[in-house]
């Protein structure tokens, strides 16, 4: 079953790229290079069959949920530590 969805970056033309994300095909568009695309694909398919091989009777919506709120700490995380360095630039400075 195909699937639709947006990723956008900056600095290319409209693409769109078919990927296979935890066992199911999906054509992504987005403003972005074929092999970023492909590359955040990768990274979401390895994120969902890592947590169903943790919690194999978790039905898959589940799944799914559990790692976006995985990555949305992991951006959190990471948007802490860019405002802790910016502000250790600017106490520098």
């Amino acid at each position: 079953m195909d699937k639709e969805g947006w990723v956008v970056s900056s600095g290319n033309e409209p693409t769109s790229v078919r990927v296979r994300i935890f066992g199911e095909d999906h054509v992504i568009k987005g403003n972005a290079s074929d092999e970023y695309i492909r590359h955040l694909a990768e990274i979401v398919d390895t994120r969902l069959w890592a947590v169903q091989k943790n919690n194999p009777m978790l039905p898959r919506h589940c799944v799914a949920i559990l790692v976006a709120i995985n990555l949305a700490n992991e951006l959190e995380d990471l948007r802490a530590e860019y405002d802790e360095l910016l502000e250790l630039l600017e106490d520098a400075n």
